[in-house]
């Protein structure tokens, strides 16, 4: 029979060859198509997914960049004033449906915000054959008010709100309180009429301080006292304070609610400190701000750590209470403002936070944030000047009354006033603090805190723990892989590389829990171990080294090649025995017994859960990382470069120098960043082993906070599209942005290196 090409398909008939590679070549483009546009396909989803990513981060960053605006919702005319009956002062309630109007002739109107409509008129309590002649404002948080009369008297009460929901409506039911009673109190035995008030409530006491017409200054603290009965007592107490050291007139006075300092701005363009802590021993310094203007509006802003001023010449400033080098308070000016174009004629501080509104004779309003040192928005809402302004205290509606008895209402946005570029990246002089610096403290337990969000210290933080860890684990890493892959036997090769890979999977969460738990006490308790590892370990090596090439040839055959690490397992282990033991006699000898108080009587802190902890840890998490990629690049060296070398008289360590390293150099520079990477992103190793304290500064000895440990920290802890919130998303783009920026340039000098070293 003759022989028949081709082959029997599954009917019996023959397919030829040309058929049979015809239909494997249209298979195989098939699968090229497919594969060439599967990867094309999965290379832009990752690149789809970062980028999504990055619109995600800065989707929620976003809201942070948008400007404060104001937009007048209604408009309508309030009960003109008259010289018997003037509006003094202006409220708003925080769900900003009612407005309460405060007039000199005691009358009290509660009005509908949007329409003006009258709810409810009270009528104070006035001293007889008396009129009023001064207003005291606390801070909005408290929001108690003091009427000053013509007889030394004073009124101090608040407005206050009843909330309920009858068939699921909200009802709020204004009214007065009276901390202190109905009946106006005494504050000038002398009966001189009262040209200044100023009031704020403490702890345990409200104070008040007063200017009287003839120019003596009191204070007064006033404290409730329930008796066995239940009966109600006022405790008053009244100091008189020494007179402005100038011989000027006080026109505007502002206590704080520790009753601690006292604020006086006079007539003649100077702004007075007392510290009436212990009245009896007042200490008055002044500061002269004349080059601002005269003070026509001040009012201590949240907290009453900071005082707003503004002046007849529209400028604005910030003024701080800072102690000099002998411990005293003194008023500083810390920072101006966009100046307002006419004067100011009213200050509006806000509930919880820094910022304050102003109006100004020309009918402008203007905002402004202390912490951040913002002027927000200066916008015109009225043709004739502003007399009273009111924002309410969440921040959301604006009212404002004009020369002319008109009503403005504005709607506001200025959800994240405290945050801009120099309070995240400058230094910020903070209420409290003597200087400018860098703090991260973004939350606390008072309602009146002032939130530190400075991305200095997490930054620092940040490669200051990658830094350290780097330094830790790219020499033991890098020179492991060159041994590894150039001078070990492949049989121990095999066993080495595995077990130092398979270091990588260990859970960083366990290695930190060893680091806080086990390795920070035992840092702590034997530092002159930890230094004398890091000076005799190299010592014995060498030594070892030297002692190995001295020794008889045929005593180093029993060795084979290769095998030559093993021999320093033993001398480690003894060195590493003998420095912990001789630990606490090195410190007896040279550190009188503790060399953690040494370092500290040197003026060097010393925490224990510290950067040394974290180095350590958390290059043994890196290193595995860059051993293993920049071992393949060393092992993947062609062959034929080593054997030239060699072939032609160069030894061993001239070819890995002069060969081996440049030609490995992409692929071991690709190791070194992404060990970087690795310890850059790195968050449980960070949050167990470090004290979590947001420090600036390189010290060893102290700890750090990360970006990446904060945002885990404090992102479930944080209220949902807060300034908080959006700052933690800020962080994470940040930590993304240098995280991508360090690799893209990793990239272009890898390839960089790839040409130089292609020709070899």
């Amino acid at each position: 029979m003759a022989e028949t090409s081709g082959t029997t398909n599954v009917h019996g008939s023959l397919m030829p060859d040309a058929r049979r590679r015809a239909r494997m070549g249209r298979i195989r483009r098939i699968k090229d198509t497919a594969s060439r546009y599967g990867i094309t396909a999965a290379g832009l989803a990752v690149v789809g997914a970062l980028g999504l990513i990055f619109f995600y981060l800065f989707l929620e960053v976003a809201p942070l960049l948008r400007s404060t605006s104001i937009q007048i919702s209604h408009s309508y005319p309030l009960e003109a004033d008259s010289s018997s009956s003037r509006l003094e002062h202006l409220t708003l309630e925080r769900y900003e449906e009612i407005a309460t109007g405060f007039y000199s002739d005691g009358r009290i109107d509660f009005f509908r915000a949007e329409t003006g409509e009258s709810l409810l008129e009270q009528q104070l309590i006035l001293p007889e054959s008396a009129d009023f002649s001064a207003l005291g404002l606390s801070m909005p948080a408290s929001d108690l008010i003091a009427y000053g009369f013509s007889n030394g008297q004073v009124s101090v009460f608040r407005p206050a709100y009843s909330l309920s929901y009858p068939n699921d409506r909200r009802l709020i039911t204004p009214r007065l309180e009276y901390p202190l009673g109905e009946i106006p109190l005494v504050l000038d035995e002398q009966k001189e009429a009262l040209t200044a008030v100023a009031i704020q409530e403490g702890q345990n006491a409200i104070y008040m301080a007063g200017a009287t017409a003839d120019g003596r200054l009191l204070l007064g603290v006033f404290s409730q006292h329930k008796g066995l009965l239940g009966n109600v007592s006022i405790k008053r107490d009244i100091y008189s304070l020494p007179s402005l050291k100038n011989g000027g007139n006080a026109r505007l006075l502002q206590v704080d609610n520790t009753g601690q300092h006292l604020l006086v701005a006079d007539d003649r363009a100077r702004l007075h400190y007392y510290d009436i802590a212990n009245p009896d021993a007042v200490a008055v310094r002044s500061v002269d701000v004349g080059q601002l203007g005269q003070v026509t509006a001040m009012r201590f802003l949240a907290g009453s750590g900071s005082l707003a001023l503004g002046t007849d010449s529209g400028a604005v400033s910030q003024w701080l209470l800072v102690r000099d080098a002998d411990n005293n308070y003194h008023p500083r000016l810390v920072r101006t403002f966009k100046s307002m174009p006419a004067a100011v004629v009213n200050i509006a501080p806000e509930k919880a936070r820094r910022g304050f509104w102003i109006a100004d004779a020309q009918g402008n309003v203007g905002a402004y944030y202390g912490t951040s040192s913002r002027s927000l928005l200066i916008q015109s809402i009225a043709a004739m000047g502003l007399t009273q302004l009111a924002i309410s205290p969440i921040n959301g509606r604006l009212i404002a009354v004009d020369s002319n008895g008109l009503v403005k209402v504005a709607s506001v946005w200025n959800q994240h006033p405290e945050i801009s570029f120099a309070s995240l990246w400058e230094k910020v002089w903070y209420e409290g603090r003597d200087k400018p610096e860098y703090v991260w403290q973004a939350s606390s337990g008072s309602d009146s805190f002032e939130p530190k969000m400075s991305l200095v210290p997490l930054s620092l933080g940040t490669l200051k723990a990658a830094f350290f860890a780097m330094l830790f684990a790219i020499p033991l890493g890098i020179m492991g892989a060159i041994y590894s892959a150039y001078f070990m036997t492949a049989r121990l090769r095999g066993l080495v590389k595995p077990t130092i890979e398979i270091m990588e999977a260990l859970p960083t969460v366990i290695l930190g829990f060893l680091a806080g738990l086990w390795l920070a006490p035992f840092i702590e308790n034997n530092l002159p171990a930890i230094f004398s590892l890091l000076i005799l370990m190299p010592l014995m090596m060498l030594l070892v080294a030297l002692g190995w090439g001295r020794l008889p040839e045929h005593w180093r055959n029993w060795v084979p090649d290769g095998w030559e690490a093993i021999i320093l397992i033993p001398p480690i282990l003894l060195t590493g025995w003998f420095c912990v033991v001789s630990s606490p006699l090195i410190e007896v000898w040279f550190f009188d017994g503790s060399m953690r108080q040494w370092f500290t009587d040197q003026g060097i802190s010393y925490d224990q859960r510290n950067a040394l902890v974290v180095g350590i840890a958390m290059g043994f998490a890196v290193i595995p990382t860059i051993f293993s990629i920049a071992e393949d690049a060393l092992f993947n060296v062609p062959r034929h470069l080593t054997q030239g070398s060699l072939a032609l008289g160069a030894t061993r360590w001239q070819t890995l120098i002069g060969v081996v390293l440049p030609t490995a150099s992409p692929g071991i520079f690709s190791a070194v960043m992404m060990g970087f990477g690795r310890a850059v992103g790195e968050t449980m190793i960070v949050l167990m082993a470090t004290g979590n304290s947001p420090l600036v500064n390189f010290n060893i000895f102290e700890g750090m906070r990360t970006l990446s440990a904060n945002i885990a920290v404090e992102l479930p802890e944080t209220a949902v599209g807060s300034s908080h919130f959006r700052v933690l998303f800020l962080a994470a783009l940040v930590l993304l942005g240098l995280t991508f920026l360090v690799n893209t340039l990793a990239e272009i000098i890898r390839q960089r290196l790839r040409q130089r070293y292609s020709n070899l």
